[in-house]
C-alpha cells in the first residue's frame, strides 16, 4: 500500500522510536518509584497502602495489630492524632519507611542502565517482581473493590479508588519485560576494538564484555 511521501516520511520517523521509548519506559518507571517511594516517608501514604499490608499473606506479619485496622483508617488530608499513634504502635510508618526505600532504591537501580548494563538488569527484574506483588493486593485486599453498601454496583469487576491504583502495575509489568529485554540485549552483545598483532601489521578485533 502506498502513502502520500509525507505521510511515508512520518511513518519512517515513527518507526524509530522505539529506541527512544525504552529510554522513556525507564525513566517513566524510575520516576513512579522514586516519588511513590518518597511518598512512603509521609504519614498519610502509609495509612493508605494499610489495608493492602494488613491482608496480604506474605506482609501482615510485619504489623502488629493487622487485623485491627479497619477502625484506625483516615482519609488523604485528615489529621487523627489517636489514629497516627495507633499506627505508630502497630509499625505502619516504620514497614513504610521500609518498603519507601526499597523502592527509591529500585528507582536509582533503573536509572544505572546508562552506566552500567549489569545494575540496570538487576533493576530492571526488581522492576518486574515489584509490580507482581501488587497486583496480587487485587486477590488479597478487600477494600480494591467497591463495598457493598447499598449501590447494584459492587464486587468484582468495579475496582475502588485503591483498585484502580494497583491497577496500574500492569503497565509497569509490562514496561519492566521491555527493560529486561533491552538489557539482556546489550548484555550479549559484545563492543570491538580494533588493536594490531605485534608480530604482523594486521589489525586483530578483541571482544570486550560490556559493564
Amino acid at each position: 500500500m502506498s502513502y502520500p511521501s509525507s505521510l511515508q516520511s512520518a511513518l519512517q520517523k515513527a518507526s524509530k522510536l522505539d529506541s527512544l521509548g525504552v529510554h522513556l519506559i525507564r525513566i517513566a518507571v524510575a520516576i513512579i518509584f522514586i516519588w511513590i517511594g518518597a511518598l512512603k516517608f509521609a504519614p498519610y501514604e502509609a495509612d493508605s497502602i494499610t489495608p493492602f499490608v494488613a491482608n496480604s499473606p506474605v506482609m501482615s506479619f510485619f504489623y502488629e495489630h493487622p487485623t485491627e485496622y479497619e477502625e484506625h483508617l483516615t482519609h488523604e488530608g485528615q489529621l487523627d492524632p489517636a489514629k497516627r499513634a495507633w499506627q505508630t504502635q502497630n509499625h505502619t510508618y516504620a514497614f513504610s519507611d521500609g518498603l519507601g526505600t526499597v523502592e527509591i532504591l529500585i528507582g536509582l537501580m533503573v536509572l544505572t542502565y546508562a552506566f552500567s548494563r549489569r545494575l540496570g538488569m538487576v533493576g530492571a527484574i526488581l522492576a518486574f517482581l515489584t509490580p507482581l506483588v501488587t497486583l496480587s493486593f487485587l486477590i488479597t485486599t478487600p477494600e480494591a473493590w467497591v463495598s457493598n453498601i447499598g449501590d447494584a454496583q459492587y464486587g468484582f469487576p468495579y475496582l475502588s479508588g485503591g483498585g484502580r491504583l494497583v491497577l496500574k502495575d500492569v503497565l509497569m509489568l509490562a514496561g519492566a519485560v521491555v527493560m529486561i529485554a533491552d538489557s539482556a540485549r546489550k548484555l550479549l552483545s559484545p563492543t570491538t576494538k580494533v588493536s594490531r598483532c605485534p608480530a604482523s601489521k594486521e589489525p586483530t578485533q578483541q571482544w570486550i564484555g560490556l559493564p
